[in-house]
C-alpha cells in the first residue's frame, strides 16, 4: 500500500471515527447538553467534508486487509448518509429542547452514523455482520426515547428480535460462503463466483443472505415494528425512514455478484418484494394519520427495492435508495407542514378520480416512457421494464371526477406527464452514472413482477371508490391484513417482554380487537 492509498483509506474511514469519537465525548460528565450538540454539529460538518473529498478523489477504493473497500456506490452513498445525519442532528437540537436525556440521544445518533459508514466500508463477512448488529444497538436507545410509551418498546421489543434471527441467518450464510470460498473477504467471493460458479452452498448462503435482509428491511409479515416505530421523536423517524431502513437494498447491491446466479434467491427475494409492494401499497390508501402513511408507504417502498434487486436492476435500485432516503428525510422532518396541507385539501373537498382517467392513464404513462426512451435512442431497461414503471407512475394522471374546468384538467394532465417525463430521464440517468454497477435483468421474473404492479394498480383504483363490496376488503386493509398481529403474538410467545404490565398475549388481544374496532367503524 503506497502513501497516497494510506491517505485516501484515512479519509475514507475518518467518517466512521469522527462519529464514533463524537459519540464517546458524551460519556464525558463535564461537558453540557448545549456544548455537546454544538461540538456534534462541528464533527459532522468535518466529516461531510472528508465524505465528500473521498468522493471526488477517488473512483476505485482500496482494499485494507481484506476487510475494507470504498466503492463508488459506497462512497456516494456516504456522503448522502452524513449529509442527512448533519440536517437530522440539527433538526434534533431544536426539536428536542428542553427534553430529559439529550446526552444518551447525542451519542446514539453519532453511534448509529459511525457504524453505517462502516458498513458501507465492508468488504468482509464479520465486519460487515458486526457493523449492520451495531447499526441496531444504538437505534434501540432511540426508539425508546420515550420510555413511558408501550407501542414504542413493543416496536423496539419485536426489531431486536428481527435483528437477532437476521444475524443468525448472515452468519449462517458467511459460514457457508467461507467455508466454499476458504476467505471471509467479500472480494474473493466475487473471484470464486466468476471462476466457478455458484456451487450449492453458494446457493444456500445467498438465501439466507435474502431471508436476512427481510428481517432488517421490515418487509412482511415483519412489518409491525416499523409502522409503530412513529411513538419515536420525528427526527428519529426520519433517520430511520430515511437511513437506516435503506441499508439492506445497499447489501444485496452490494451482493450483485452472488444474486446474479443464485435463482432461488432471486426468485424468493422477488416474492417477498412484490408481496410486500402490492399488500402494503393497498393498506397505505386506508390509512389516515400522516406518520402512519409515511411508514406504510416506506415498507412498500422497500418492497420495491428488494423487487428491482430480485430482477438485476440494480442501477435503478440505487437510484431508488438515494431517491427515498431524501424524500422521506424530507416528509418526516416537514410532517406538520404536511399536516396543514392535508387539512386544506380536505376543506376544498376530495373527490375520486374519474373512470376515465383511471382507465386511460397507463396507457399515456407507458407512451410516455417508451416516447422518453426512442428519442433518447436508448435501450437502457427491458421492455417489460418500461411497462411496469407506466403501471406504477399512471396514479400521477388520475383526474378528479367532480372537477369540471377542463382547463384546470388539462393543467393536471401537463404536469402528470411531465413528471412522468422527468422520472423516467432520472431513471435513464442512473445508468450513466459511475457507480460500477452491472444490471442482469431476468424476464421470466419480470414477467412475473409485471403481472403483480399489474394487480396492485387494479387495486388502487378499487380503493378510490366507495362501494358495499369493497368494505370488507377496506377492514381488512386498514388492518394490515393482521399480519402485524399474528407475528406480534409469536414473537411475544418466543421471546416475552419483561417491561409488560399485563400479561403479553392479553395486551396484544387487546391491541388488536381496538384495530379490528376502528377498522369496523
Amino acid at each position: 500500500m503506497n502513501i497516497p492509498e494510506v491517505l485516501y483509506l484515512a479519509c475514507a474511514l475518518a467518517p466512521a471515527a469522527f462519529m464514533a469519537a463524537s459519540a464517546g465525548l458524551t460519556r464525558v460528565g463535564w461537558c453540557s447538553t448545549p456544548r455537546l450538540w454544538s461540538i456534534f454539529r462541528s464533527v459532522s460538518y468535518a466529516t461531510l467534508a472528508l465524505t465528500a473529498i473521498s468522493l471526488s478523489v477517488e473512483t476505485n477504493g482500496p482494499h485494507w486487509l481484506g476487510s475494507v473497500k470504498a466503492t463508488p456506490l459506497s462512497l456516494v452513498l456516504a456522503v448522502l448518509v452524513q449529509l442527512l445525519g448533519t440536517v437530522i442532528g440539527i433538526f434534533s437540537a431544536r426539536y428536542l429542547e428542553g427534553e430529559a436525556d439529550q446526552r444518551r440521544y447525542i451519542g446514539a445518533l453519532a453511534a448509529v452514523l459511525a457504524s453505517v459508514h462502516l458498513l458501507l466500508l465492508a468488504d468482509h463477512w464479520l465486519l460487515l455482520i458486526a457493523a449492520w448488529a451495531c447499526v441496531g444497538l444504538p437505534l434501540q436507545h432511540l426508539l425508546c426515547f420515550y420510555p413511558d410509551r408501550p407501542f414504542a418498546l413493543l416496536a423496539a421489543h419485536k426489531k431486536s428480535i428481527a435483528d437477532r434471527l437476521a444475524d443468525v441467518m448472515l452468519l449462517g450464510a458467511a459460514t457457508l460462503a467461507w467455508r466454499e470460498v476458504g476467505s471471509g473477504s467479500l472480494s474473493a467471493l466475487w473471484v470464486h463466483i466468476a471462476q466457478q460458479g455458484l456451487t450449492t452452498p453458494l446457493q444456500v448462503s445467498a438465501v439466507l443472505l435474502v431471508l436476512a435482509v427481510t428481517l432488517r428491511t421490515a418487509l412482511l409479515p415483519v412489518h409491525g415494528w416499523l409502522i409503530q416505530v412513529m411513538e419515536a421523536p420525528t427526527p428519529v423517524s426520519a433517520l430511520l425512514h430515511a437511513g437506516v431502513i435503506n441499508l439492506g437494498g445497499f447489501v444485496l447491491i452490494r451482493f450483485a455478484p452472488l444474486l446474479e446466479q443464485a435463482t432461488a434467491a432471486r426468485a424468493l427475494l422477488l416474492v417477498l418484494g412484490l408481496v410486500t409492494a402490492v399488500l402494503a401499497g393497498m393498506v397505505m390508501l386506508t390509512r389516515i394519520s400522516i406518520k402512519v402513511r409515511l411508514a406504510w408507504s416506506t415498507v412498500a417502498q422497500m418492497g420495491f427495492m428488494l423487487l428491482e434487486c430480485a430482477l438485476g436492476l440494480y442501477s435503478l435500485a440505487a437510484l431508488h435508495l438515494i431517491g427515498h432516503s431524501l424524500y422521506k428525510a424530507h416528509a418526516f422532518l416537514s410532517a406538520s407542514t404536511v399536516v396543514r396541507e392535508t387539512r386544506l385539501r380536505a376543506l376544498h373537498g376530495a373527490s375520486s378520480p374519474s373512470a376515465i382517467s383511471v382507465a386511460l392513464a397507463p396507457a399515456l404513462t407507458i407512451l410516455a416512457v417508451f416516447l422518453v426512451l426512442g428519442l433518447a435512442d436508448l435501450a437502457v431497461w427491458p421492455w417489460w421494464w418500461s411497462l411496469l414503471l407506466g403501471l406504477a407512475w399512471a396514479p400521477l394522471l388520475w383526474l378528479p371526477s367532480a372537477q369540471s374546468d377542463w382547463s384546470v384538467r388539462a393543467m393536471q394532465l401537463a404536469f402528470g406527464l411531465l413528471a412522468v417525463v422527468g422520472l423516467t430521464i432520472a431513471a435513464m440517468l442512473a445508468h450513466a452514472l459511475p457507480l460500477g454497477l452491472r444490471d442482469s435483468p431476468h424476464q421470466g421474473l419480470g414477467l412475473i413482477a409485471l403481472a403483480g404492479m399489474a394487480a396492485l394498480y387494479l387495486c388502487q383504483a378499487l380503493l378510490q371508490w366507495q362501494s358495499h363490496l369493497l368494505s370488507r376488503w377496506r377492514r381488512w386493509s386498514y388492518a394490515g391484513f393482521y399480519l402485524d398481529e399474528t407475528f406480534t403474538r409469536l414473537a411475544l410467545l418466543i421471546w416475552p417482554a419483561n417491561w409488560t404490565p399485563e400479561p403479553s398475549i392479553a395486551v396484544v388481544s387487546k391491541a388488536a380487537k381496538a384495530i379490528v374496532a376502528d377498522a369496523e367503524r
